[in-house]
């Protein structure tokens, strides 16, 4: 059996815990987490003869495992912090006024379900295989987007360059409005120049006529 003995403690107060296996686990745990230094997250491992002591704390609560040495780092870790959730889920705020050992006639036997479950089932294994690989994944794809992000002033130039492209669209097509409304209004005059021209000629032609060689006929 790879997991022996676990526990769940708010600092240095056990709330609940199980073994196994008939040793002093308890006693040595309960010695550990006195002595763990300071009051952050952290993931760490003691070794004690061919046994380790795994332990996750998380928000102010320590789960503890012991295992055995060839059980790895894997399978402990995810039990730990299996059983997290399941006691947070559990029990929620309660936890943070909760007496020794309160809550251990309920959870006990999560944590021995539990170490049966990581110890001997083979899909306790995949799974957590499984979760590395998609955490791997998740690892690459916030590592692309930091790459992104660090070209983000490349980004910003290629925004600025569009915006210009816009405006000096909207520009031109501004001007082009102007230029086909000058053209339009020089046609117009142009036409107009030229009607009054051909009616000035035709005036004048006329005039000629009636005065000159066709003055008695007018009359």
């Amino acid at each position: 059996m790879a997991i022996l003995f676990a526990l769940v403690a708010r600092g240095s107060v056990v709330l609940a815990e199980f073994s196994a296996t008939s040793t002093n686990a308890g006693a040595i745990s309960r010695q550990i987490i006195e002595k763990i230094p300071g009051n952050n997250d952290s993931n760490v491992s003691y070794s004690q003869d061919r046994y380790i002591f795994h332990i996750r704390r998380t928000d102010g609560l320590t789960v503890l495992c012991m295992a055995d040495e060839g059980a790895g780092r894997r399978i402990p870790f995810a039990f730990l912090e299996d059983i997290h959730q399941r006691f947070v889920r559990t029990y929620g705020r309660a936890v943070h006024s909760a007496q020794a050992y309160g809550m251990n006639d309920e959870f006990s036997r999560v944590l021995s379900q539990q170490i049966e479950y990581y110890s001997s089932d083979p899909n306790a294994d995949r799974i957590n295989r499984l979760k590395g690989e998609m955490s791997q994944v998740r690892n690459v794809m916030i590592e692309n987007i930091d790459k992104v992000l660090e070209r983000g002033d490349r980004l910003e130039l290629l925004v600025d360059k569009t915006a210009n492209m816009q405006g000096n669209t909207f520009r031109f097509r501004k001007q082009a409005r102007r230029f086909r409304s000058a053209v339009w209004w020089r046609n117009v005059k142009l036409t107009i120049a030229l009607i009054i021209l051909l009616l000035v000629v035709a005036y004048v032609v006329l005039a000629f006529v009636c005065h000159g060689v066709l003055l008695p006929s007018c009359f």
